[in-house]
């Protein structure tokens, strides 16, 4: 199947995309599409003959729980309503905690990484079938960009991803701005990688900007594709010419000339100079599966994914092995994400509390984990805002207030609120 050139439909910058020369395809995000009907845009690209691939964040394929299936029903249903040939999400999970673990339930509200071991592969595979079984057209997956490294890691990204795609025939989504993330973040050789990539399986690729803060790479999709990027886009058509290539930019939109000048670039991108194709070329061996591991992968990987997300999340102690500085720079930008986010979700918040806003849920969200989404977790942060008593200013409380009702209850929290779920989260042990 070809796509061609595509890029991220995002409704910041529909019109924009529709205007776009020489667009084959287009990427949705799953979550923002309702199951039952569609943004008049994508209808009109559609009506033009323009493929809408949905592109899923939230079901936690890398997680230690089995997927879940409304979520699974939910991205179904936008592929078949899309008529899409393909559905893509990714290697990450997104979530932890819950009964396996007897802890709290906690959503990261961000792609974070799987260990590259037997266990997590396990894990993965399994809930890789699942997912096939539950979706009416072929699924392809991500690499992500990562900040951190697990501690003990068996396999390369190739070779986890070649075991992937050996054990489930699922398709390959590579994002070469990851890969090269992964290169400024954790050393590995984005080459390497796609020399251990069963190449065949790419359904299609990702290229996005970052920037580079105090030696970490951040995967901002806010910026300029840099040429880094490219280079590692030339480096895989080198070794096999990919069905797509798509733009993604989800944050500060440029002008539509911007986006095409980046299409521009990509398009003309090369494979590399003195670069060996992988046709007729021997595959690098492949790893071994051990002939016989321990039951109980999910709980193993359910203990571990917990323990660092509620460090991330809740401050609770670090986990042995990690590096603690990234895992420092990892906590800092979840929050930060988690800020910008609520914001989005419910932009009258920083328009009631101004240049507070973001201080203010910074120190909310530093020991309170969210676990039922952005939209509730806006509406958690209202509420403690209004049972301590803030903002301070008068004007202000009474617009909160307000807003809180409209979307909570009808009467505001009060203190006794305060002291009854305070003491609630200490008998769970949060």
């Amino acid at each position: 199947m070809r796509l061609g050139t595509g890029i991220g439909w995002r409704p910041e910058i529909a019109d924009a995309v529709e205007g776009l020369p020489g667009i084959d395809w287009v990427e949705a995000v799953a979550e923002n599409l309702c199951a039952d009907h569609l943004p008049d845009s994508l209808v009109r690209l559609r009506e033009r003959g323009v493929t809408v691939v949905p592109h899923g964040v939230s079901l936690g394929l890398g997680g230690a729980g089995r997927p879940d299936p409304g979520r699974l029903a939910g991205l179904a249903a936008r592929a078949t309503l899309l008529g899409a040939p393909l559905v893509t999400e990714h290697i990450a999970f997104v979530r932890a905690g819950g009964p396996r673990t007897a802890s709290p339930d906690l959503e990261a509200g961000h792609l974070l990484p799987v260990a590259r071991t037997w266990d997590a592969l396990d894990v993965l595979c399994e809930n890789v079938r699942i997912a096939q079984d539950s979706l009416p057209v072929p699924l392809a997956l991500e690499n992500i960009a990562a900040l951190i490294s697990w501690p003990d890691e068996e396999l390369t990204e190739g070779q986890f991803l070649a075991e992937l795609v050996e054990r489930t025939g699922v398709g390959l989504l590579i994002d070469v701005a990851n890969l090269h993330t992964n290169h400024v973040n954790r050393g590995e050789d984005p080459a390497a990688a796609l020399d251990e990539l069963p190449v065949e399986a790419i359904a299609y690729v990702h290229v996005a900007g970052g920037v580079e803060k105090d030696g970490v790479w951040h995967d901002t999709h806010a910026h300029p594709v840099t040429r880094p990027v490219l280079d590692v886009l030339a480096e895989l058509r080198s070794r096999v010419d990919p069905p797509g290539v798509l733009l993604e930019r989800d944050d500060d939109f440029p002008p539509a000339g911007e986006l095409a000048r980046e299409l521009d670039a990509i398009r003309s991108t090369p494979a590399a100079a003195g670069a060996v194709p992988l046709t007729g070329r021997a595959r690098p061996a492949r790893v071994p599966e051990p002939s016989s591991r321990p039951d109980g992968a999910r709980g193993r990987t359910a203990v571990a994914q917990t323990a660092l997300l509620s460090h991330l999340v809740a401050g609770t102690p670090a986990p042995d092995g990690f590096d603690p500085g990234r895992l420092r720079v990892q906590s800092r930008a979840l929050a930060a994400k988690r800020a910008g986010v609520v914001a989005k979700v419910a932009p009258e918040l920083p328009e009631i509390l101004g240049d507070g806003y973001r201080k203010e849920f910074l120190a909310y969200a530093r020991n309170r984990p969210m676990s039922a989404g952005y939209r509730r977790d806006a509406l958690g942060f209202a509420e403690h805002l209004l049972v301590t008593d803030r903002p301070a200013d008068a004007a202000a409380r009474r617009r909160l207030t307000r807003w809180w009702q409209e979307r909570a209850a009808p009467r505001p929290p009060r203190r006794g609120t305060r002291l009854v779920r305070a003491a609630r989260t200490a008998l769970l042990g949060r």
